[in-house]
């Protein structure tokens, strides 16, 4: 029978469509079996990982367990308790190392640790530090120290006589004794295996790609601090959210639903074969789509700059450039320290670079003039918008550029503005600083042959996402965020409710005229409201930000002002669990007695300049885990990225406090502590901090026991506490700060430093 044509195109139709279904179903079951498969291979490779890292945790553990037997056995031998009895910690320590296969050293030192102290300096705090902590804990403990030039394995054992504390006993070995097992197994393929201690990888196999994420298989190595990190390729998408074998289930049914589909046209009749020729197939239908043309044309560069711009050198600090706009800053002159930037990039290969700013009113002239500069010398700006520097920072990792600029006046009064400048991951500080004014004088900026492009990117949740996967607090705790009007006002509550606190907001709305107060919680009588605030709200804590988010404040229900010195001490104690003999850096302004806290907790302290970049360069340079300012400034390269950033440090400092069942004001109220005097700023004479210094350094004579140090500005210490005076890098004034045992030690220490200092300049504007 002859169909009509109506009947026939409604053939046509049906059997098209069956076509296209039968087709989109095939895909579908592919899809669904690659799937599938992909999931069996990375079930077999995770196996197999987590079998070969389960053998090498136990293998390593048997191995220095041995080493800690052996040296148990030792210390209890008749030939090493003879000498201790006889008081001959010589002869204690040749009996000890008497043919000990792989031995680098065996000594028993007095309880003082006083040959270690005087040797420090050449060998490090490492090995002071594992024999502190193996008369803390009255045992045999086992770390992996740097002594001397490299990374050692370290035993130690208290040393008794009857149950008189003599000594500690100290041996060293290869660290080829730790890390031999991983040498012994097999890897599999794209995966990743490596010994570690805290932050610090002692050795690793395989693919290095996954050695961020490897902490997620990590399984401790019973008996000792290490621990076994394995790290693989991400888990591939499951479809649908199937398992391997129900993908491949599906998959086969989807085939078996095709193929009936691709029979059933001949079951209602068959177009003509002209008018089947006429249907487009699924490929000719595909290439009939439209393509769209995503190419956009460059975006022009606003030319900015006045025809000559004269540029103040002294807006090139030791740490950033920092200036006051409409004086010694203006869009022309962001213009050419952004071409200035651009053209060191270019020396050094790289081509991104992020961009944020604060919310002071100037911060969108000039990151108008630093985009224009940047672009002139062809590199590509990501544009994140008004963030604060931590958040910049954290662009630089986040988006791979190594390279960002936050435009800030930090902490300094509204009509402040600066760029605070990282280029190749390393921020810039000194020469680097002065040596993009040289650029400039000299006129040696690379210009482009083409603009850079610029984009905007949104990272604020990126950021917030990023803390909260790695920081949760145990119980909720109640804080009054007083982030002065700065722009961390909006981030930093989010992140703190994100990792599980309930927050009250206090001068959160960002305003660049700042009319509350100064964002600067250094100063203690710009934590008045906050203190306020904390006992109205029955608040838990007080937490306090600076103008641009990387400073942190910390004030308790009862109204005391946490110094951040006390605040690094809570922190090193907790990186220090986890990290033992890791490098803790504080800057000359920290109190006398961090040092002991930190190797009383088994680390190595580490005293610096003051300075954002200048402290960033010494953790790099020295692989700490933490460093921090007397300023607020706390960075965190355990499980961070080790920029200085007072959201981050506000997220540890809760992370502490709810994981302990004591009140958060106890906690920090049990912290060491003296009697100190917080910053004291006075102006310079004639406007130049550091010229005073220098005189004062040369000419100031201290008695008593004085010893100074004059890493940066001048620190004299007493046995009973220590003095400091010092030029600020950021305005023109001299820091001075006092700390002691006692009232009197306080008053006598202080009066001192006020007799050589007006002997020097009696109408120096002393306040104390």
């Amino acid at each position: 029978m002859k169909l009509s044509n109506k009947t026939r195109q409604a053939v046509v139709q049906s059997r098209r469509a069956l076509q296209l279904l039968a087709a989109l179903l095939v895909l579908l079951a592919a899809w669904l079996a690659w799937t599938g498969w992909q999931q069996m291979q990375d079930g077999t490779r995770r196996s197999q990982l987590a079998t070969t890292r389960d053998a090498l945790a136990q293998s390593t553990g048997r191995a220095l367990q041995a080493e800690l037997a052996r040296l148990e056995e030792r210390m209890a031998s008749t030939p090493v308790r003879a000498a201790l009895a006889d008081g001959d910690l010589a002869a204690a320590s040749a009996a000890l190392g008497r043919d000990w296969p792989n031995l680098e050293s065996a000594t028993i030192h007095d309880t003082g640790l006083a040959e270690a102290y005087a040797t420090a300096a050449q060998a490090g705090y490492g090995r002071i530090a594992v024999a502190e902590a193996a008369m803390t804990e009255g045992r045999p403990v086992m770390w992996v120290v740097r002594d001397g030039d490299a990374p050692r394995l370290a035993l130690a054992m208290p040393a008794r006589v009857g149950e008189t504390l003599v000594g500690v006993a100290y041996v060293r070995l290869p660290l080829a004794r730790a890390v031999a097992g991983l040498d012994a197994v097999d890897v599999p393929g794209s995966t990743y295996l490596a010994l570690r201690q805290g932050g610090f990888t002692l050795a690793d196999r395989g693919d290095p790609d996954y050695a961020a994420s490897a902490e997620r298989m990590a399984v401790p190595v019973d008996g000792t601090g290490l621990r076994v990190a394995a790290g693989l390729p991400p888990r591939p998408a499951a479809l649908f959210g199937l398992a391997a074998l129900p993908s491949i289930v599906v998959a086969a049914i989807l085939l078996l639903l095709a193929y009936v589909l691709s029979r059933l046209p001949s079951l209602v009749g068959r177009p003509e074969s002209e008018e089947a020729a006429a249907a487009p197939t699924l490929e000719q239908a595909l290439e009939m789509e439209p393509v769209m043309d995503t190419e956009q044309s460059a975006t022009p560069v606003r030319e900015t700059r006045p025809a000559a711009v004269a540029i103040d050198p002294g807006i090139f600090r030791a740490y950033d450039i920092r200036g006051i706009v409409g004086q010694s800053l203006d869009i022309g002159v962001a213009e050419l320290i952004g071409h200035a930037i651009g053209s060191l990039m270019h020396e050094q290969g790289l081509k991104d670079i992020v961009v944020g700013r604060d919310g002071r009113l100037s911060g969108p002239d000039m990151v108008a003039g630093l985009t224009a500069g940047l672009r002139k010398a062809g590199r590509d700006v990501i544009d994140i918008g008004m963030v604060p520097t931590p958040v910049v920072y954290f662009g630089a990792y986040q988006l791979r550029t190594g390279c960002c600029v936050s435009v800030t006046g930090s902490h300094n009064p509204p009509d402040y503005n600066g760029f605070k400048i990282v280029v190749g991951g390393e921020t810039l500080s000194g020469d680097a600083v002065t040596d993009l004014y040289a650029r400039i004088a000299e006129d040696r900026l690379y210009t482009a042959p083409s603009p850079g492009g610029v984009t905007e990117r949104d990272i604020a949740s990126d950021y917030v996402d990023r803390i909260a996967s790695d920081v949760q607090v145990d119980r909720p705790l109640k804080v009054v965020v007083d982030a002065g009007n700065g722009v961390a006002g909006e981030i930093g509550p989010r992140v703190l409710e994100a990792i599980g606190a309930h927050v009250e907001p206090l001068f959160c709305e960002i305003d660049g005229t700042f009319p509350n107060h100064h964002p600067d919680p250094s100063e203690p009588h710009n934590l008045t409201d906050l203190v306020e605030m904390v006992k109205r709200f029955d608040a838990d804590l007080g937490i306090a930000f600076d103008g641009d988010g990387d400073r942190l404040g910390v004030v308790t229900k009862t109204g005391e002002n946490i110094f951040p010195d006390r605040l690094l001490m809570l922190f090193a104690a907790d990186v220090l669990e986890r990290n033992p003999g890791a490098v803790i850096v504080y800057d000359v302004k920290c109190t006398g007695r961090l040092q002991g806290h930190i190797l009383r907790h088994g680390g190595s302290p580490l005293m610096w300049k003051t300075g954002h970049s200048l402290i960033k360069a010494k953790m790099r340079e020295t692989e700490a885990e933490l460093a921090g300012e007397m300023s607020g400034h706390f960075f965190f390269g355990e499980r961070w990225y080790g920029f200085d950033d007072g959201i981050y440090a506000a997220a540890r400092l809760l992370e502490i406090l709810a994981s302990r069942p004591e009140e958060p004001s106890d906690v920090l109220a049990a912290l060491p502590a003296g009697i100190s005097t917080p910053e004291i700023k006075v102006d310079a004479p004639g406007g130049n901090p550091h010229a005073f210094v220098e005189r004062f350094v040369a000419q100031a004579k201290f008695e008593g026991g004085a010893r100074p140090s004059t890493i940066d500005g001048l620190r004299v210490d007493f046995p009973d506490g220590w003095g400091l005076v010092r030029a600020s890098n950021t305005t023109p004034v001299l820091v001075l700060r006092f700390d002691a045992d006692s009232q009197e030690a306080l008053d006598r220490i202080r009066g001192e430093f006020r007799t050589q200092l007006l002997a020097l300049d009696p109408d120096l504007p002393l306040p104390f």
